[in-house]
């Protein structure tokens, strides 16, 4: 291949593999990606500055199409009920066929940190095959300074190649998606699909198998600092509220979704925030909005209008509409992306069932049942075939990317709790009043207004009640906040039907959690919500 770039990234291409009569572009900035995006159609230009991409058929995470490579030394360390295995020999077979597909193709790489702590960073070389995406992992990774490229050493490499189709029958995989990862050789091999998470979460996904062994924890949450330092952790799913809340302007954000905690405190993975943008707006969301109209932003399936402005009110092209961009564009984040032990530790559920209370404290068993638990519930309509709310439990809040038994991310949050007298809070950015459909979206305003509370000492302060299904602790009243919020069985025109729904969702609960019942000590077994008497 010929290669524009050093002498050492010529070399680090040939090592790689990567040899033919293609071209390998090195580090290119954003005015230069821009350029090639445009030019090579991938990418259109909005009337703001940001480069729009779509991904065609993928417009999320294919979790079916992925694999790790099942060898001696991920053998008793990968908790494969949850996981592809894949055996060297396929995965050998298929990074061949990955090389052959490159070797005449134009590249481009970008060599980058995961990891804000210099103790705990990695290099990450990674490979693309569209300009767009090689923009999209320079805006999410962490760039090294000038200085250090030239003896960049990396500890994993990406090689993504979208156009590349994977042989089931050869390859030993699903279908001709594949996200292939050999942990032990640091390599990731992404073909099949242009949404360009997949990449991110292949970093997130290497982290989290190899830092538990070093006793730092990895989380899928975002992370806040006060002007006090005391520092806030917002576990939840897709949807349910992370980048949103965490993009407080009265606090510093340290990051918006992936992070470690080491003895030191807490650090972001990442460079930059990926925040869904399905009916985006100025007036609730101002910082986000703001981000997606500057140079350098990346909006992923965001529908264009006859001036090429953004209609983030449009889902034609995917629920799942995305924009990427640098910390940098958030004006009161840390873009040093660290932040001492946290002070509080909130879940985020978004409950369609309109069960859960706005807000309850959890107790350190409670937060390890929750974290386990990892639930969230889908919203009619959001994907075919859900016609009423659907509960998902993905544990750790990120099972998918977790590739280790959930007891180890779990014993590892419960002692980090215990030794640093953690405050933990459930929270609720779902439904009141009734089930999606007929109830309404907890006010976003009012979300706030208790976070900021329990954040700032107030709120433990308060009297509580004991939720009659799951045992936690919740406010009987709050400041500014309509009391009838704060308990659902109020909120609901029959109590008898709130009753009857909350039975069913605590039999969700016990269903899933049946499975982490011999791992979990007796605490968190109790710690498990009982099903309450029927209201008259």
């Amino acid at each position: 291949m010929q290669e524009t770039g050093t002498h050492n990234q010529s070399h680090a291409a040939a090592e790689a593999g990567l040899s033919g009569t293609g071209k390998v572009f090195w580090n290119l900035n954003e005015p230069a990606l821009y350029e090639r995006a445009i030019a090579r159609g991938e990418a259109k230009l909005t009337t703001s500055g940001a480069l729009v991409a779509e991904t065609g058929s993928h417009t999320g995470r294919s979790p079916n199409d992925r694999y790790i490579v099942r060898d001696e030394a991920t053998e008793d360390a990968i908790w494969w009920d949850n996981a592809n295995g894949m055996s060297p020999e396929q995965f050998q077979a298929l990074h061949e066929d990955f090389l052959t597909h490159a070797a005449s193709r134009t590249l481009f790489a970008q060599d980058l940190h995961a990891g804000a702590d210099p103790a705990h960073r990695i290099g990450v070389r990674v490979y693309t095959e569209q300009a767009w995406h090689s923009l999209f992992i320079r805006t999410m990774l962490r760039r090294p300074e000038r200085d250090d490229l030239a003896g960049f050493v990396p500890n994993m490499t990406i090689l993504c190649l979208p156009a590349f189709r994977a042989d089931p029958e050869r390859h030993g995989v699903r279908s001709p998606t594949v996200i292939a990862c050999d942990f032990t050789r640091g390599l990731i091999l992404i073909g099949g699909t242009s949404y360009a998470g997949e990449m991110k979460k292949s970093v997130f996904s290497y982290l989290n198998y190899i830092l538990p062994e070093n006793g730092v924890m990895p989380m899928h949450c975002s992370a806040n600092v006060g002007e006090e330092g005391d520092v806030a952790l917002f576990f939840g799913l897709s949807g349910t509220g992370k980048t949103t809340l965490s993009a407080d302007p009265a606090r510093a954000l340290i990051g918006d979704d992936e992070h470690g905690w080491s003895a030191e405190g807490v650090f972001n993975f990442e460079g930059g925030c990926y925040a869904k943008t399905i009916r985006l707006s100025r007036e609730s969301e101002p910082e986000i909005f703001a981000a997606t109209e500057r140079f350098g932003a990346v909006l992923e399936n965001v529908v264009l209008d006859e001036t090429r402005t953004p209609d983030f009110d449009d889902a034609t092209l995917a629920e799942n509409a995305r924009a990427a961009y640098p910390l940098s564009f958030i004006a009161n984040a840390r873009e040093d992306g660290l932040g001492s032990t946290p002070r509080h530790i909130v879940m985020l559920t978004c409950d369609a069932f309109g069960v859960m209370p706005p807000i309850a404290k959890l107790t350190p068993a409670q937060a390890m049942y929750h974290f386990l638990s990892g639930y969230t519930a889908k919203v009619a309509g959001t994907e075919k075939g859900v016609s009423e709310p659907q509960a998902t439990f993905s544990t750790c809040f990120g099972a998918p990317f977790m590739p280790r038994h959930p007891s180890v991310y779990g014993n590892l949050l419960r002692d980090l709790i215990a030794n640093n007298e953690v405050e933990c809070w459930l929270v609720n950015t779902g439904w009141t009043g009734g089930k999606a459909g007929v109830g309404e979206r907890t006010p976003i305003e009012v979300t706030r207004r208790l976070l900021t509370a329990a954040m700032d000492g107030s709120l433990s302060e308060a009297e509580f009640r004991t939720d009659p299904n799951f045992g936690f602790a919740v406010p009987v009243a709050v400041e500014g906040v309509d009391p009838k919020l704060l308990d659902p069985t109020r909120a609901w025109a029959s109590r008898m039907e709130y009753a009857m729904t909350a039975r069913r969702l605590v039999g969700m609960f016990t269903e899933n959690f049946a499975r982490f019942e011999q791992a979990v000590d007796e605490d968190v077994r109790d710690a498990q919500p009982r099903m309450a008497i029927a209201a008259e």
